[in-house]
């Protein structure tokens, strides 16, 4: 394999180190802050544990090698690459993390109060369709395959915004609350909408659309139109698959809560300490 191979092994210091740190700052919050802020009980359950391990996992395996390598030569991994980070890595990590520890993360007052403002869900919509639409214009993509400081920045941004998206769905506080089984429903109908603009135009366009990849050594004999159409159908079909997954989840869940009459799943928090769901401590 010659030294221009796009498949050539090189791994990514960054990847791994951002990895590490997640886990250990997870692990050290669980551990030092636990006791005291869940007293009584395990300060994460088994599925919070599994939740946040597979966010970073994944956040890692789109970061580090093949997939950092190929995306700067083929847009479809980038697309792939973007995909796992806002509709994988963002909510496992949000579900990862207990209620406490949110509370505790997000208890100094400028951030709780920034946290209630971002989250709203049409401002959290605004942030991440806003994100997206400039993400993808053809400057910014070509900045961020021509800088690898700010194609680093742009990865923080993208899974930043993610979060914030994904908080009105499965926020685990009350404090900063989560929609009703129908707004969440709503609200992800209305996230499905918008990336389709851009989709469109990566599937149906003619003429190659960043130009830093007309240019870049080919991977998989791909030329620059079919790679870029296949960009758009990930971001179409399978971003569409997976958030489309997520309202069927929700609407089952909201037909067995309406049969049984139980409380919200999401304020696992509330449900652990034997508190009635949605009651902040």
């Amino acid at each position: 394999m010659n030294a221009a191979s796009p498949l050539q092994w090189q791994p990514h210091p960054d990847a791994w180190l951002l990895g590490i740190l997640l886990l250990a700052g997870y692990a050290y919050g669980l551990a030092s802050w636990g006791p005291s802020l869940a007293p009584g009980r395990a300060p994460a359950s088994r599925r919070h544990k599994l939740a946040f391990a597979a966010g970073v996992l994944t956040l890692w395996l789109a970061s580090d090698w093949p997939m950092h390598g190929l995306s700067n030569h083929l847009f479809s991994v980038h697309m792939l690459q973007h995909t796992i980070y806002s509709l994988v890595s963002a909510p496992l990590i949000i579900l990862g993390v207990p209620g406490w520890l949110w509370r505790k993360l997000l208890s100094p007052r400028p951030v709780l109060a920034a946290a209630r403002f971002l989250t709203k869900p049409l401002i959290a919509l605004a942030i991440f369709n806003g994100w997206i639409a400039l993400y993808h214009s053809p400057a910014m993509v070509n900045l961020s395959v021509r800088s690898e400081g700010m194609h680093l920045l742009m990865h923080v941004a993208w899974l930043a915004t993610s979060l914030i998206m994904w908080w009105p769905v499965l926020s685990p506080l009350p404090e900063v609350p989560h929609l009703g089984q129908g707004g969440r429903m709503g609200y992800l109908f209305a996230q499905s909408i918008v990336p389709t603009v851009p989709a469109s135009f990566l599937t149906f366009s003619e003429m190659p659309i960043y130009s830093v990849y007309d240019t870049a050594v080919r991977a998989f004999g791909l030329n620059v139109l079919e790679d870029q159409q296949i960009a758009g159908l990930i971001m179409k079909i399978g971003g569409g698959f997976l958030i489309w997954g997520v309202i069927t989840v929700l609407f089952f869940r909201w037909a067995t809560q309406e049969r049984t009459g139980g409380p919200d799943p999401l304020y696992w928090r509330d449900l652990e300490a034997g508190l009635p769901a949605g009651q902040a401590s």
